[in-house]
């Protein structure tokens, strides 16, 4: 099993281009099974949850290959199930629940599993297809669904739920009527598989608002070199490296426009950016000034970096405090960094960051993805060596964020 190794102390400087977006590739790619014929899609990020749904497809009767684009043919879909052994290392697999049952009338798919950070139960996906009516059981851990055509109705979300937003959106797309998504989620990801279904040929309105509404049509077709939008958590990510180093990095290809309340909050650390020809340049302080985060859906700040963030404000000029209001065990990476010497504590949803003068490299084990990018973080701003173990984490949402942060000038590498 693969482990990171890293020598911390190094000022990153440089240049690194942003990679397309897990969380749009991965819908996007599920969203392929509403139209038969070749899709073909630029900027796929090559990653170990992008592998996992293009072995879900193929498993399906599908053909994906990989080249300087990803294409998709979903022309021989013959098998509709999402076995467990699959699903349990990708909560997203649930994605493929809503194309099938529309397209072909039945699914099996497993109950997810994935990252442990907390509940993320998929019964509003179950309750929006029943909504719609589609006849659904709950069989030895399969979900079971069923329905001739799937009918337009108004479905309202006690929550904001992205993949339930998702989910529900592409078996809308071939229902009969019109549907209503009421209190939807609106991250950037949800607009960008919006904008990819509406050039399938689907009437979608209100996609990044609370309502959206899906006019159903007969047939989708597929749409060719579409472009995935860039990951606004890998240059979150960035950011809070070249904040906790004091580094000069600038990113290429990145959407600014997609991480306001990062931004906002990293300025406020004492972060300073600079839109040049070649990309967003940010610039870290000596030390970062302490500043409290709470997580928020989007436009708030996201849920996806309070790891990240966590580890810049242990070395951060003052105490602040870190209110996780998305998931309720997503602090599993504050016993890791107080292994590397960081002053935390936490109390229900609460963690207070009292910032040291200096972390000190250690032994830590990653235990999600983000939690596995703040040791990472951590490990570049501390004194020593760090090893971090599990980083299977890691490589399910950064495409070879080793080697980027080589060319940064990190002292890092693989080991067994």
């Amino acid at each position: 099993m693969d482990k990171l190794l890293i020598f911390g102390g190094t000022s990153l400087k440089g240049s690194v281009t942003i990679s397309g977006a897990k969380n749009a590739a991965l819908p996007i790619m599920a969203s392929t099974l509403l139209a038969q014929g070749v899709h073909t899609l630029k900027k796929i990020p090559k990653l170990r949850d992008v592998f996992t749904m293009t072995e879900l497809i193929k498993r399906m009767g599908g053909i994906v290959e990989f080249n300087e684009v990803c294409r998709i043919d979903t022309t021989k879909i013959n098998r509709f199930e999402a076995s467990y052994d699959l699903v349990k290392t990708m909560r997203a697999s649930i994605l493929v629940l809503g194309p099938l049952v529309a397209r072909f009338g039945r699914a099996k798919v497993s109950l997810p599993g994935g990252c442990a950070i907390g509940a993320r139960p998929v019964n509003l996906h179950i309750m929006g297809l029943e909504k719609m009516g589609a006849k659904i059981s709950l069989e030895e851990g399969y979900i079971i669904a069923k329905a001739t055509r799937l009918k337009g109705t108004k479905i309202y979300f006690d929550i904001p739920t992205v993949t339930g937003t998702e989910n529900l959106m592409m078996a809308a797309t071939l229902a009969k009527g019109t549907t209503v998504l009421e209190n939807a989620a609106k991250e950037p990801e949800i607009v960008d598989l919006a904008n990819y279904l509406k050039l399938m040929g689907a009437k979608i309105e209100g996609a990044g608002t609370s309502i959206i509404t899906i006019e159903g049509v007969d047939e989708l077709i597929p749409f060719q070199d579409y472009e995935i939008i860039p990951d606004r958590i890998e240059t979150g990510t960035f950011i809070a490296i070249a904040g906790a180093s004091g580094g000069d990095i600038t990113l290429k290809g990145c959407r600014i426009d997609h991480i306001d309340a990062i931004m906002v909050k990293m300025k406020d650390a004492g972060v300073s950016f600079k839109q040049t020809k070649e990309g967003l340049r940010v610039i870290g302080p000596k030390r970062p000034e302490a500043v409290d985060i709470k997580t928020m859906p989007y436009p708030g700040f996201p849920t996806d970096m309070q790891a990240q963030f966590m580890a810049m404000m242990t070395i951060a000029n003052g105490t602040s405090v870190i209110k996780e209001t998305i998931f309720e065990n997503r602090f599993m990476h504050v016993a890791e960094l107080r292994r590397m010497g960081a002053d935390i504590t936490v109390e229900g949803n609460t963690a207070t960051v009292r910032g040291v003068k200096k972390l000190k490299g250690a032994p830590v084990m990653a235990t999600d993805l983000r939690a596995s990018a703040s040791l990472v973080i951590a490990g570049l701003i501390a004194e020593g060596e760090t090893i971090i173990d599990r980083i299977y984490h890691l490589d399910r949402g950064y495409e070879e964020l080793d080697k980027k942060l080589i060319q940064l000038g990190a002292k890092i590498k693989r080991i067994k």
